[in-house]
């Protein structure tokens, strides 16, 4: 009995994130958005959006209406798989 007192369990809580905040912070701000789900991913994405939107002004400004879109598509799909890969390490450590 002496034994059976001496073990105590702890529990710790982590909260999982939202696919759809990670979304619409993404949608609002870009690949700035991206700190919520994935830091690394936020300094890839802005690195790139910055590289090639320098390269696309200097070869045809107009470029920037494809370059732009893409990669705001990019960070959506990245920040949401994201999200979703943190979730799941979460529920494999319970």
């Amino acid at each position: 009995m002496g034994n059976e007192a001496a073990k105590t369990q702890h529990i710790v809580t982590t909260p999982t994130k939202s696919v759809g905040i990670s979304i619409l912070l993404i949608l609002l701000f870009g690949p700035i958005g991206m700190l919520y789900s994935t830091v690394k991913g936020t300094i890839l994405f802005t690195l790139i959006f910055i590289v090639l939107g320098l390269i696309a002004f200097a070869i045809n400004p107009m470029w920037l209406m494809v370059i732009v879109p893409g990669m705001w598509v990019a960070s959506l799909v990245w920040g949401a798989r994201a999200v979703k890969s943190y979730n799941q390490k979460l529920l494999e450590q319970v």
